[in-house]
């Protein structure tokens, strides 16, 4: 007999440990997405394939080409797959066409992690991270960019049809269907090809989605309490639009043709939410008041959107965006984590905007949700960040909705001495609580937390940028890695109280 491959491997091994942990996982939503007729040319074992891929991510492997080569010479990965060895091909496209169910294996994970007694979520802290995306710099085009290079195009192919047709249209009958024999003969081959498409079942018919406009609305008291003017209305208006692109995420196009007509499409859409918050707030000037009970009035010179979109867009990565990192500019994300003291991740998500002044609220929000479906009881207490965080609604919203205790210092770091003009009120309240002992112990924690989570992952685990494009392939890929994070803490800690 030949010698069995799982007794290369030792018992406290991470492969082993990964195989209990999917065994022990529902992945209804990876088997749901596969025909239980027995029709069709048999899939790998969706299992095979999740615990494949989590132990590929927690050992720092994210190339679907890498994966597919250690499943040929590994011994490890030879265990996992059985002795077979899916190709490259197969392996993307599984994460692909799981993409939301293999993010959404965190909570699970984060169950697993609880069972364990690592889940502490007493204390937490929040802080971002910019990743460079996979997308360059120089691929950032404006909307007059694109249209010349759509016009060029368009010429090209003119051209290139005059040189195949000459002063014919190009849409004469071909010499095949020309007779009314050789009609007949092509349209029973057309007829016979229809029936079979159609008695498929696997056949579908792919229609576009139309964007309805209608259901955006405007709150104009919530706007009106913050004392924004117009650019809390424009503001409100880019917030809807990015919540309806994180609804339905659009996939990056293959073709730099369709991501062209893609990114004038993207453009439009910032310039229409523009308008759209524009109108509504002319609309507010005619019938609303001000404090005295007085109407407001239309402007003078009120404010026209421009003709044409402004901005750029990445022809590589749409979504991605260009931020300032510790060092330098990068085209990317802005990754999200919140750590317990034990170093486990309780949410993982990323952001295409570049401050942190508006993800206090949803981050704890996130980390309670993903706390509650993991079953943990327990919520944080005490929340600690950076001043870029500060944010004084979000911080009276969490108190208000999860009873958390916010501690954020209202002066950066960096700053000797206070920020001019943050004087007073929360600022000074803020200030004295930090300094107590008390507030000095806590706060001391949050680097310790969070610093070296974003450390290991950047130096010790490779990733400081992003294989796949688009937020929802990029989100998915965060939280890949935040979950194998906690995995491999949960493996090392199985093996540390295992004992002699």
């Amino acid at each position: 007999m030949p010698p069995s491959l799982r007794e290369w491997l030792a018992e406290d091994h991470l492969a082993w440990f990964v195989i209990d942990a999917v065994q022990g996982m529902e992945l209804g939503a990876f088997y749901g997405a596969y025909r239980a007729d027995g029709h069709g040319r048999a899939a790998y074992e969706p299992s095979m394939m999740v615990t494949l891929i989590l132990y590929a991510y927690s050992t720092s492997l994210r190339s679907s080409r890498g994966i597919e080569r250690h499943c040929r010479q590994d011994v490890a990965y030879r265990v996992i797959t059985g002795n077979v060895v899916p190709d490259h091909a197969t392996i993307a496209r599984f994460v692909v066409r799981h993409e939301r169910a293999l993010g959404e294996l965190f909570g699970q994970v984060l169950r697993l992690c609880a069972k364990a007694g690592l889940v502490r979520p007493g204390g937490v802290a929040v802080d971002g991270s910019k990743m460079a995306a996979n997308a360059s710099r120089d691929q950032n085009v404006d909307y007059g960019q694109i249209a010349r290079e759509i016009i060029t195009q368009a010429k090209a192919i003119d051209e290139a049809e005059d040189q195949e047709h000459g002063d014919a249209r190009g849409d004469e009958l071909p010499q095949e269907i020309s007779t009314d024999a050789g009609r007949r003969a092509w349209l029973q081959r057309e007829l016979e090809s229809q029936r079979t498409a159609e008695s498929d079942p696997q056949a579908t018919d792919r229609e576009e989605a139309v964007a309805d406009d209608g259901h955006h609305q405007f709150d104009a008291e919530r706007i009106v309490s913050r004392s924004q003017g117009r650019e809390g209305w424009l503001r409100e208006a880019k917030r809807q639009l990015e919540a309806d692109r994180w609804a339905d995420p659009t996939p990056v196009r293959r073709s730099r043709q369709e991501r062209l007509l893609d990114a004038g499409q993207r453009l439009d859409g910032e310039l229409a939410a523009e308008s759209r918050g524009n109108t509504a707030y002319e609309q507010y000037r005619e019938t609303g008041r001000d404090s005295t009970g007085r109407r407001l009035g239309r402007h003078r010179k009120p404010y026209q959107p421009p003709a044409t979109p402004a901005g750029v867009v990445n022809l590589t990565d749409p979504d991605s965006h260009v931020m300032k990192g510790q060092r330098h500019y990068v085209q990317g994300y802005n990754t999200q984590a919140v750590v317990t003291e034990d170093q486990i991740v309780l949410a993982a998500e990323i952001t295409i905007e570049a401050g942190d002044f508006s993800h206090l609220r949803p981050m704890l929000t996130a980390a309670a949700g993903e706390l509650t479906n993991a079953g943990i009881e327990q919520t944080p207490q005490v929340a600690l960040a950076d001043a870029g965080y500060w944010n004084e609604q979000h911080m009276d919203d969490v108190t208000a909705d999860h009873a958390i205790q916010v501690l954020i210092p209202p002066d950066s770091g960096k700053r000797d001495g206070e920020r001019p003009g943050w004087t007073g009120g929360r600022y000074s309240w803020m200030r004295s609580v930090l300094a107590t002992p008390l507030g000095q112990s806590l706060y001391r924690k949050r680097k310790c937390m969070i610093e070296p989570v974003f450390a290991h992952t950047k130096h010790n685990r490779k990733f400081d940028q992003f294989h796949r494009r688009g937020r929802a392939a990029v989100r998915t890929e965060w939280r890949l890695m935040m979950m194998t994070h906690n995995l491999t803490k949960l493996h090392r800690h199985q093996i540390a109280t295992a004992g002699p």
